[in-house]
């Protein structure tokens, strides 16, 4: 049972899970960088504390997080969105200190933070899948792949070690293939 939830976020995704929680009954902490002491998550929440640090990287520092949400007494965590929702070792020393994460295992989220692992599985599994190599490539390779498309077709580029959109590219044509693959 949830009785304190710590959101590990700030902004509109923080406020958003702060109005879900309390709807359900369950109180909120909230974290907040040096310069986001007056945003509307840390009046929305419950309780709110300082994290110790400004910008963006105040809220990456997994000791912290994890630290603070033990001594406020949290049962659970939300990462919310980006920063840190998707790092494996987060959501592990979150269980790891006695705590609820909300969100996937630490061990799906490693699973799923590699696009090759995470499409084999998915073809394992029978799920359809937009045809593409099944390992990292080669420029040589990518560009075999696009050669054998039907004409018009077109192909996206992806970093295998890329999230949130970085490291993708659209190729429509061979001429794009390599600074893409670059």
């Amino acid at each position: 049972m949830i009785r304190k939830l710590m959101i590990a976020n700030r902004g509109e995704i923080a406020v958003r899970i702060a109005r879900t929680a309390a709807e359900m009954g369950i109180a909120t902490l909230a974290v907040y960088s040096d310069d986001d002491a007056r945003c509307l998550h840390v009046r929305r929440a419950d309780e709110a504390v300082a994290i110790g640090a400004s910008g963006a990287r105040a809220y990456l520092d997994i000791t912290r997080l994890v630290d603070i949400a033990v001594a406020k007494g949290a049962d659970a965590v939300h990462p919310g969105y980006g920063f840190l929702s998707e790092n494996p070792a987060f959501a592990a020393a979150v269980t790891e200190a006695g705590l609820i994460f909300v969100g996937p295992t630490p061990e799906n989220l490693q699973l799923f933070g590699d696009k090759i692992a995470a499409k084999a599985l998915a073809e394992e599994c029978g799920v359809a899948c937009v045809p593409g190599t099944s390992s990292s490539t080669s420029l040589e390779g990518a560009q075999a792949f696009f050669d054998a498309l039907p004409d018009g077709s077109a192909m996206m580029v992806k970093a295998v070690a890329g999230g949130g959109g970085r490291g993708m590219r659209a190729v429509f044509s061979a001429r794009e293939i390599e600074p893409a693959w670059e």
